[in-house]
């Protein structure tokens, strides 16, 4: 499921290497897909954000409009940025035109005054995950068929390259 590739961040000029394998430890596992989010967009968008090389860690801001703890935790172990108040799920962000499933997936990664929006692309979060996500009460089934769209989509996203998982624009939002 995990990819044997790394993203760096550096903190205080040090690089730090983090896996897929270690943002999953670090979330505990019950919400896969939002921890491949956040390795794609962040796979996808730290280069843009900081094209000559690892950015500084403490300086990237997430802004989002999708509130899953798999992608906050994901966010959290390599930029520190619900920790220092850099992160910041926004529901002005969400796209309704792009449909239920879809709408929001959408990240604005920022480093040192550079921007990318980053917005899913169609057929890595399936409309099903979503619904029943939003359903409560859930039955003991219902949890458990959570669960499995949840490691389905883990393993879709973690199957492309970022750039076929999401769409980016210079700027933010």
């Amino acid at each position: 499921m995990g990819r044997a590739r790394s993203l760096v961040v550096l903190e205080r000029g040090r690089p730090l290497r983090f896996t897929f394998a270690d943002l999953m430890r670090h979330h505990g596992g019950g919400s896969p897909g939002g921890v491949a989010h956040a390795w794609t967009v962040l796979e996808r968008g730290l280069p843009l954000i900081a094209p000559d090389g690892p950015p500084e860690r403490r300086e990237i801001v997430v802004r989002t409009a999708f509130g899953g703890p798999g992608a906050r935790d994901g966010f959290e172990l390599v930029t520190r940025a619900v920790t220092d108040g850099r992160y910041v799920v926004d529901p002005a962000l969400a796209r309704p035109e792009r449909g239920f499933a879809m709408e929001r997936f959408v990240f604005v990664l920022a480093h040192l005054g550079a921007a990318v929006t980053l917005a899913v692309r169609d057929g890595f979060v399936p409309g099903a995950l979503i619904a029943l996500a939003r359903r409560e009460p859930r039955s003991p089934d219902e949890e458990r068929e959570l669960d499995r769209l949840k490691l389905e989509m883990c393993r879709r996203v973690m199957a492309a390259p970022a750039d076929a998982v999401y769409d980016a624009s210079a700027g933010g939002a």
